[in-house]
């Protein structure tokens, strides 16, 4: 039984002159948490929006769930994205609606049901995110670790296979950073969601993390478990996870 959701094949992708991946592959298992990593402009960003369907690469294949997105035409396009979660670094909810309405959006904008079934909908997916009684309330009376979890409700709302999460934990305090780390551990045991997760953060990776992709100037230079992460020889790996600066840097600070 092929147990592959998403399969990245040999992604090319240039902004102008410019080769931002370059020969990206990899493959994520139904039901793991696949974490992307790699120092700023390495190309996270982009293999991310390539994987929704936002970016068209220079070549390469993405298959999801078996079908190659970068082939689909518009409609196709619409309808794969309806069945994917996204949460936004910013959390994405919109300001001039209450937080139940933003989860409801999805719902409204996809889901052909009654206002009654909706309803019973939101307040499950926002008890989910321990966010029960938010629902009324607007975004801007939230904290940004509730923005966070009313942004991952949405992203939710409509029982996707696969959440897209980028930087869960930016702007975070380190409780409550571990706090939604809990609860992306738990959304995936309860719901069996797949997560792919595109973070810095030493703390997250190492909690939530089965399997790491780490970016190095566009260049995959490491695929595979947590563990074998933080003890491969690979150079550029090892500086990530033992937080060392670059050397140049050092010197031209002293």
């Amino acid at each position: 039984m092929n147990n592959t959701i998403i399969e990245v094949q040999g992604l090319v992708t240039h902004y102008g002159e410019t080769r931002v991946l370059d020969q990206v592959s990899c493959e994520i298992k139904k039901g793991e948490i696949f974490v992307i990593i790699g120092g700023s402009g390495c190309g996270k960003t982009t293999l991310i929006k390539h994987m929704t369907g936002l970016l068209q690469p220079t070549s390469g294949r993405i298959l999801f769930l078996g079908n190659d997105i970068t082939k689909m035409d518009e409609d196709e396009l619409a309808k794969m994205q309806r069945s994917i979660g996204i949460a936004f670094q910013s959390s994405g909810l919109f300001n001039s609606m209450t937080v139940g309405d933003n989860i409801a959006l999805p719902l409204r904008e996809y889901g052909n049901m009654d206002e009654k079934l909706i309803d019973l909908i939101v307040r499950l997916k926002l008890s989910l995110v321990g966010l029960a009684a938010a629902q009324n309330l607007m975004p801007d009376e939230l904290s940004g670790g509730m923005r966070k979890r009313a942004g991952l409700a949405r992203a939710i709302a409509l029982d996707p296979p696969v959440v897209y999460f980028d930087e869960p934990s930016a702007g975070l305090d380190p409780i409550i950073a571990s706090g939604l780390d809990d609860l992306i551990l738990n959304l995936r045991k309860l719901l069996g969601i797949t997560f792919v997760i595109v973070t810095h953060e030493l703390d997250s990776i190492r909690k939530v993390a089965d399997r790491v992709l780490m970016l190095d100037k566009g260049k995959v230079i490491f695929l595979g478990g947590l563990k074998d992460a933080e003890t491969t020889s690979a150079p550029r790996v090892r500086q990530f996870f033992e937080r060392r600066a670059d050397e140049f840097i050092m010197q031209r600070n002293v």
